[in-house]
């Protein structure tokens, strides 16, 4: 599965968790959206509009760079929704959640 990317022990640990996860609850993972953030909470439950209710997953990368390289794997690798580019240089949270008809992109 990371034979592709180098990836330390932190980072194949996040990144297997978030694809159980999405795969515990069973759509397809175009379904779910993935980014990064800063603050993962106000980033999904102000500017996503996600509910505490709902599916939805964050970890802590601890830096930019670890945050950076497993989102682009994982939106490479699983065609989650989302983009890179986004954050800031205190960007270290990957985050995903179930997308909703009340959800923001």
């Amino acid at each position: 599965m990371f034979n592709t990317v180098v990836f330390n022990e932190k980072e194949k640990k996040i990144a297997s968790e978030i694809v159980a996860y999405v795969e515990k609850e069973g759509s397809n993972k175009s379904s779910w959206y993935l980014g990064i953030a800063s603050n993962p909470k106000d980033r999904l439950f102000k500017d996503h509009n996600v509910s505490e209710n709902c599916w939805w997953i964050y970890s802590n990368a601890e830096t930019q760079t670890s945050a950076r390289k497993i989102e682009r794997y994982l939106l490479d690798t699983y065609r989650f929704d989302g983009g890179t580019g986004g954050g800031d240089s205190t960007t270290k949270f990957v985050y995903a959640y179930r997308k909703t008809h009340t959800t923001n992109p």
